[in-house]
């Protein structure tokens, strides 16, 4: 037998035209927006294959949910589109591979101009991005040059986003620290602008 609040929803959810219907259905959006949230909702992400990725050479696991949240810029052009940021990812991960001769691209995520997030490394798997820290931390590029300027406020939500998505998903401990990469080491990444940013962001 149902309940009466439930025979509600099952008469206002069928009664076509109603206003009761239009009701429940706004309701039921509502539910569905904040059961997201609650279950760890993450931004969109360009996966490895659509951004054309290379394999990589080998790769070591997190053995619990990451500590830190270390933010970089990539010192590169800026790119405000699925094409041109793609290029770049490329461009990143051809330098690191052949170059450094790394396992695979550095980061762990990477942020485009458009508000795009690019899959590195990705969850779950140690990253090359912060000497000494990278068994402990995530490393998120915002890719363009920040000394002199700021990303765009697009740029600036999906890395906000895929930090809370990283702690709603059990990836980063939810007491986790954010740092840029210039507080552990000698570098002046993520740029002057940016780094003044994120030290007004939680975690900081």
């Amino acid at each position: 037998m149902l309940c009466p609040t439930v025979k509600r929803f099952q008469y206002t959810f069928l009664a076509v035209g109603s206003f009761d219907k239009m009701f429940t259905l706004a309701g039921f959006a509502l539910l569905v927006a904040h059961v997201s949230q609650a279950f760890g909702a993450c931004p969109t992400i360009v996966t490895r294959h659509e951004w054309g990725a290379r394999a990589p050479r080998s790769v070591t696991h997190f053995s619990n949910p990451a500590h830190y949240a270390f933010i970089h810029h990539a010192e590169s052009g800026d790119c405000h589109d699925k094409t041109s940021c793609s290029a770049l990812v490329r461009s990143f991960q051809n330098y690191h591979m052949d170059t450094h001769g790394w396992a695979d691209i550095g980061y762990t995520f990477l942020i485009g101009g458009d508000g795009s997030v690019y899959e590195g490394r990705g969850w779950d798997v140690v990253g090359a991005h912060t000497q000494g820290y990278n068994s402990v931390g995530y490393g998120f590029c915002f890719i363009g040059n920040f000394m002199t300027k700021a990303p765009t406020a697009a740029a600036i939500q999906a890395a906000k986003d895929i930090i809370a998505c990283g702690v709603s998903n059990g990836k980063i401990q939810s007491a986790y620290v954010l740092r840029g990469h210039r507080d552990m080491g000698s570098t002046d990444c993520p740029g002057n602008v940016l780094y003044g940013l994120i030290k007004g962001w939680p975690h900081y």
